[in-house]
């Protein structure tokens, strides 16, 4: 993404799984990091080409290709955690686990938030603020980051262009996350630009016309 203020924005797909964690700057020099799964080192060497002090690590929701690497990072920047919701924590508790078990790459650990989010509550980084939507269904605690004034949104594995996220995981929900998309994220508007947790950017009015699963009539 191009740096324009209020924020700069690194998009930094990391891991096997291509995720894409993302450096949000602040005209100060603070930062937060969305979703650092892992390849901890290549982050904080992006952060610091963008002369960005990370003080935020922010959490859409605890699967290991997202959350696995944020006790590193925090350990490392002395950032505190935000989110996911606490409908997550079963995930969180069990990234050391699920990454031994899918040989995922890294010093991964399980994660302790500083504080869950929930439906209503702000997330800030150099005064600028991004409203917290729950949006369950890719797991139970998933969260979504939107900035109102920016017209965008950082959505996780809600939605993608032209896909939507897997629900066959434990305790996720196909009817919840089609309800995520439909009562949460159509809402702020077509003109929305989103980062997905995977893949290109689209916008919403887009994938509200296009998307084959959630397109349309699709999420009726």
């Amino acid at each position: 993404m191009s740096e324009t203020a209020p924020l700069a924005i690194r998009i930094l797909p990391v891991t096997p799984f291509q995720q894409n964690c993302a450096i949000l700057r602040a005209a100060d020099g603070s930062a937060a990091v969305i979703d650092p799964g892992g390849e901890i080192d290549r982050i904080l060497a992006t952060a610091k080409e963008m002369d960005a002090r990370i003080e935020k690590i922010w959490l859409t929701h605890g699967h290991l290709d997202h959350a696995a690497g944020a006790m590193l990072l925090k350990e490392k920047t002395g950032a505190i955690i935000e989110g996911a919701h606490s409908d997550d924590a079963f995930w969180l508790d069990s990234l050391e686990t699920v990454s031994a078990q899918y040989g995922f790459p890294g010093d991964n650990r399980n994660c302790t938030p500083d504080r869950w989010l929930d439906e209503g509550d702000t997330v800030e980084i150099g005064g600028v603020a991004f409203s917290v939507l729950h949006t369950p269904g890719h797991t139970p605690g998933h969260v979504v980051f939107f900035n109102e004034a920016m017209r965008l949104a950082f959505v996780g594995d809600v939605l993608f262009k032209g896909s939507i996220g897997r629900t066959d995981f434990p305790r996720g929900d196909h009817a919840a996350l089609l309800a995520s998309v439909r009562d949460k994220l159509w809402p702020l508007g077509d003109d929305v630009r989103f980062v997905p947790g995977h893949g290109p950017m689209s916008t919403l009015g887009e994938e509200r016309r296009t998307n084959p699963f959630v397109g349309g009539s699709a999420a009726r």
